[in-house]
């Protein structure tokens, strides 16, 4: 069973910046593609980014190009999400996830995801 762990939320302003973790364990995630999703209050889930563990290929929503980088250390089962130039809009509780298709990500679904950790800005 594939266990996803979420850290690194937290309050700031806007314009600050913020690195979210997420450890996997439990299986192998060469096959995966991994990736954030997020939920603001009274929004629907909505897909963030993606990598996938073998490749390196990325891909952003439209709302987080230029502002968001996606990144993985599969040694150590880690998927980063390195977040700058932060604004309101992105407050939400992001979730890791994981899939075996990119176009479930895309979409909002996952096979596994996190706990969620929440990312709030400008109080």
């Amino acid at each position: 069973q594939v266990q996803l762990v979420e850290s690194g939320g937290g309050l700031v302003q806007a314009g600050g910046s913020l690195r979210l973790s997420c450890a996997a364990s439990g299986r192998t995630f060469s096959s995966y593609t991994m990736g954030w999703l997020r939920q603001a209050p009274g929004k629907e889930r909505e897909f963030v980014a993606a990598v996938r563990w073998s490749g390196g290929s990325t891909w952003y929503a439209d709302s987080v190009k230029g502002r968001f980088t996606i990144s993985r250390d599969n040694a150590k089962n880690t998927v980063y999400l390195q977040m700058s130039g932060l604004k309101p809009a992105d407050t939400s509780v992001y979730y890791c996830a994981a899939d075996r298709s990119l176009s479930d990500l895309q979409i909002a679904m996952a096979d596994y995801w996190g706990q969620g950790t929440q990312v709030t800005v400008s109080s």
